[in-house]
């Protein structure tokens, strides 16, 4: 069992819900940050009702603002923060030629500048302390591609590249950077855009995700929650610059 402070963005649902409740159930004092406060606010109280102990933070990882003003609450509450879990993201299926250069921009925002905000904000002090756990979570379609998410995956693959240089400048303070890439995972989020990438019929487009796997099921935020609370672990601490895929068998390499 861990006592450590972990920061997870994006925490109040799907995945990030799965990785919070992990680490709480790993001892870890949460920090569930989110846009949606109030969803926050129900995980943490999940956690703290199964015998962990969580606050519920209000972030925008967009702005750097909103960013700094999070690890300042979460620092004056909980403690110095040892682990931080990038999981904020957002995403919407098209083809590339119909995306637009605003649609590029919020993906890229979200997804890989929304991480590189976060982590400006907490190495530093991971540093100073001699300790300290960087989890990304990318995404299979950052290792392989996948249609109907082009820019998504080209930001999520900028994750990958970006965590291994981290992992290789950090190496020496006590801190190690490592990222879990999901498979396709059965969130409200994934059946809201497969909704509209199947015209009204999420099923179909989840049926043909689901033959894909090799394990023939999606994988589950409880199904993530445990790869990242393993590279939270003092158990990970000679771990560092590696990508796990956590997909039933999507992505075997």
């Amino acid at each position: 069992m861990s006592n450590r402070v972990a920061l997870v963005t994006g925490g109040a649902q799907g995945i990030g819900k799965g990785i919070a409740t992990a680490l709480g159930a790993d001892g870890f004092r949460v920090a569930v940050a989110d846009l949606n406060l109030a969803v926050a606010e129900e995980t943490a109280k999940a956690i703290s009702a199964a015998g962990g102990e969580a606050i519920a933070v209000e972030v925008d990882v967009t702005s750097t603002e909103s960013v700094q003003a999070a690890v300042a609450t979460i620092q004056h509450e909980l403690g110095p923060i040892e682990v931080v879990v990038n999981n904020a993201g957002w995403d919407d299926f098209m083809p590339f030629v119909k995306t637009t250069p605003e649609f590029w921009d919020k993906i890229l925002d979200v997804n890989f500048k929304g991480a590189l905000r976060v982590i400006h904000a907490v190495v530093p002090g991971m540093a100073e302390r001699g300790f300290g756990r960087v989890i990304n979570i990318g995404s299979d379609a950052g290792r392989v591609g996948s249609s109907m998410e082009a820019v998504y995956s080209g930001a999520k693959g900028g994750i990958i590249a970006f965590t291994k240089t981290l992992a290789r400048e950090v190496a020496g303070k006590g801190i190690t950077a490592n990222t879990v890439c999901p498979g396709p995972t059965d969130t409200p989020a994934l059946r809201k855009f497969a909704d509209g990438a199947g015209g009204g019929d999420a099923e179909k487009v989840i049926a043909g995700m689901t033959r894909a796997v090799p394990m023939k099921r999606l994988g589950t935020p409880e199904d993530i929650g445990p790869a990242v609370a393993f590279f939270a672990s003092d158990g990970a601490g000679f771990v560092t610059g590696q990508t796990l895929s956590v997909s039933g068998g999507l992505t075997m390499a």
